[in-house]
């Protein structure tokens, strides 16, 4: 292979290190499921990290993002403490959320994450009505919604998108796609040529994208986001990835063909690509060894420091839960 041109490796090496922590964050979280640490189920994005590092870090501070129930890594990329996200999915004090969401529900508003969702597709609409506050307020943020393949099939991805679209609402949706809905392959209860020509029959502008490619995703996202700001108008974007582990930590994706999730962490793992990236355009390999050890050091302390938190307060639990009195009686 040819070293790759005109390489920023300083910026290669930031979107590694970001990748790795993700990665590292994902491994920690499993060993607490596997542990039965963690309340409620949590989805791995282990395979998918290009995405969360290459998209979200293209987004400002004031950005809002919304996320799936594959979140963790979308949510360390835009700035959430790995700490307070290890509390929460642990159900403790000092949660991000104060251990009330989990995973599938994780937040972080002083970052713009206003949260990942529980619900397929339902973050879509959210993101449309985010959408609409900034223009309300004539502020210049962007909406960043990401949902996975599955979500195109159901009902608020033509709302959301119609709304978007209907009001010129500065939204870039993303469908990252890693190829399987919950233990179904997409392409086998999905008509028509896929998500980008359903956003484009819409009106959107969209562009398709490698989603293990760090660096082209990165320069992508850059663009869209630069030309959404000035513009007003919603964009789609198309980053095809893989989910190389099962739904959910304890699924063991046996519906999978046997050795597909093999080969593609052998032979399109987006750390692997972006390290060997950066070890052509003459990175030492040191530099790389590095930012994988620091990230796995970070993560493991995350996790040992979350298990040694205390519950939250019984008297917390009835915080940030709003009373508006029986509606049988009230509503009407």
């Amino acid at each position: 292979m040819k070293a790759p041109p005109n390489t920023d490796v300083d910026a290669a090496l930031a979107l590694l290190a970001m990748m790795e922590r993700i990665r590292a964050f994902e491994e920690q979280a499993l060993a607490a499921a596997e542990e039965k640490l963690v309340l409620g189920a949590i989805h791995l994005s282990i395979g998918q990290e290009a995405v969360a590092a290459g998209l979200v870090g293209a987004l400002r501070h004031d950005d809002i993002l919304l996320s799936t129930h594959r979140g963790h890594g979308h949510t360390l990329a835009k700035g959430a403490d790995a700490l307070a996200m290890m509390r929460e999915l642990l159900g403790r004090r000092g949660g991000c959320c104060g251990g009330k969401g989990g995973s599938m529900h994780i937040a972080d508003f002083s970052v713009g994450m206003l949260g990942a969702n529980g619900v397929v597709g339902a973050n879509i609409v959210i993101a449309a009505g985010a959408a609409q506050g900034i223009r309300l307020k004539g502020g210049d943020q962007v909406v960043c919604c990401i949902f996975g393949d599955g979500a195109i099939n159901r009902g608020p991805f033509l709302e959301g998108l119609n709304w978007a679209a209907v009001f010129e609402l500065p939204v870039l949706f993303v469908c990252e796609d890693n190829q399987y809905s919950a233990l179904t392959r997409t392409t086998d209860t999905s008509a028509g040529p896929g998500p980008a020509a359903r956003a484009e029959s819409l009106g959107l502008r969209a562009t398709s994208v490698d989603g293990n490619d760090a660096l082209a995703l990165a320069d992508t996202a850059r663009e869209i986001i630069a030309r959404l700001r000035t513009s007003g108008r919603p964009e789609f974007l198309h980053a095809l990835t893989y989910r190389q582990t099962g739904h959910t930590a304890t699924d063991p994706a046996a519906y999978r063909p046997a050795g597909e999730a093999e080969a593609v962490a052998q032979d399109n793992d987006p750390i692997t690509r972006l390290r060997e990236h950066l070890l052509l355009a003459g990175c030492a390999e040191d530099a790389c060894v590095a930012l994988r050890r620091d990230a796995q050091r970070e993560m493991r302390e995350a996790l040992q420091a979350a298990r040694d938190t205390d519950w939250p307060a019984e008297s917390a639990a009835f915080q940030d839960v709003q009373d508006v009195g029986s509606p049988a009686a009230e509503a009407y």
